[in-house]
Parts: C-alpha cells; structure tokens; sequence
C-alpha cells in the first residue's frame, strides 16, 4: 500500500513567465522568471511530477505551447499538464507534446458529455480539474461559476474517472492551508461510486507549511494520494527537499 503524499510543485505559466495567482485572479501574479528554469530546480531537487499551467490558455486570450511542450517533451520528469483543454485537438495536442497526464476543468462543467467521452478513451491518462468555490464549480479561469461540485464528482466517477484534482478557490496562493473538509467529501463521493476502486484525490491550494503536508498524508488512506504546491515553495517557506522528508519517498504511483 502506498503511504506517501505526491508533491506537484507548480510551474503556472502566464505571458511566458513563471507566476503564482492569488485566488486565481488575473493581474495578482508575482512573477517567479523561466518557467523551464523553475521545473530543471524542482526535478534536480527530487520532484517526480510537475503541475504545469497554461494560464494564458486557460484564461483564454493566448497560449504558452512552446514552453510547455518544451517542458513536458526535455526535461525527463512526469507533466500533469492543464489549462485551455477543452476538445478532442487540444488533449491531443498536449498528450503529443509529452504531457504523462492531462487535466481536463472547464469542460467538466460545460461539457461533461465530452469529459465521459474522453474518460473512457484515455483511462488514467486524464484527471478532471474540480476547481471549487462555496461548493460549486469555478471555470474558465475561476471566472465564471457552474453546478454542485459533487454532483460532477458522482456523474464523473460513474463514468470511470479515477482521479480528481481539487482545488479550493478560496485557498489557492493565500497560504491559509488545504480544505481538508472538501478533499474528504470528494474521496468519499468517488468511494462511492466505485467501492472496487481505491480514490485517487489530488490537493490543490492552500498548502502553507509543512504541518499542511503531514495532515495531507494522514488522508492518503482514504484517497489523497498527492499535493500540489505553489506558492509556499516560491516563496521560500521550505524547499521541496524538506517538503520530501514530509511527504514520504516520491514513488511513481
């Protein structure tokens, strides 16, 4: 059984620099330099995974393609790739570039018949982004608000999804520390679901010191079984090796 916690640190792309948002809001960005730059020091400093975000995309006025295809296609290390997927071209387009996994937001919310179409043709390959504001799903840059977020969670996990990425709003840049209330809620409506299958959650936003860590491996027996991390490590909190000793040995799960 796996005991670790999965760190992500996050390479948010916007305008073709390293950013962290705060609240996901446009125009709060702290800019951290070369997005390829700030992945080559999480992997040399132990990251298995990276979180990688085209805001631009996600937004929807531009893109940031070439940086992150660099990124998912040089660098040797796992991409969960995300922002502006929202067809059939695009997913392809990202998982071509080297991307190990694609999350899908937007469009669970506006096409969730095109997310249970891709479920079933990808499998593990896609996770669906649940971004969450007061229970209800944010998208299109957490601009714009949609239906109960574990309603998604209960048609999603019917379909096949076995991971969901889950991201508290109000949490997200503000160092206040994860929702674990919602992360549980979340596992158990996909246990559920799929009784047979063991949940597979990843935490997003709030993660503001270490002790946030050691209460977000208590929860992967129930599910959890990674953490994104953002702005805590840009900001110097603690750095990803301390993080490590945390979080347990980065096995690939």
């Amino acid at each position: 059984m796996v005991t670790s916690l999965l760190l992500f640190p996050a390479v948010d792309v916007r305008k073709g620099q390293a950013v962290q948002l705060v609240q996901g809001v446009a125009g709060t960005e702290k800019v951290f330099g070369d997005p390829l730059e700030q992945a080559r020091r999480w992997r040399d400093a132990g990251a298995q995974w990276i979180h990688l975000v085209d805001l631009d995309a996600a937004f929807g006025d531009g893109q940031n393609t070439e940086i992150t295809s660099r990124i998912a296609g040089e660098l040797g290390i796992n991409v969960e790739l995300t922002g502006g997927i929202r067809d059939d071209a695009s997913l392809r387009r990202a998982l071509d570039a080297g991307a190990a996994r694609v999350n899908i937001g937007t469009a669970a919310l506006e096409n969730p018949e095109w997310c249970e179409h891709v479920i079933a043709d990808y499998g593990d390959k896609v996770a669906i982004a649940l971004d969450v504001r007061d229970g209800k799903l944010a998208a299109r840059g957490w601009t714009t608000e949609g239906g109960d977020a574990l309603a998604t969670v209960e048609r999603l996990s019917i379909a096949g999804c076995e991971r969901f990425v889950v991201t508290d709003v109000a949490s997200d840049g503000m160092l206040s520390g994860p929702n674990l209330e919602l992360l549980g809620a979340v596992s158990a409506t996909m246990r559920a679901n799929h009784p047979e299958q063991h949940a597979k959650v990843i935490a997003s936003g709030g993660v503001s010191r270490l002790e946030d860590l050691v209460q977000l491996r208590g929860l992967v027996p129930i599910g959890v079984e990674g953490a994104i991390i953002g702005t805590a490590l840009y900001v110097g909190n603690f750095t990803l090796a301390e993080a490590i000793d945390v979080a347990g040995p980065q096995e690939l799960n």
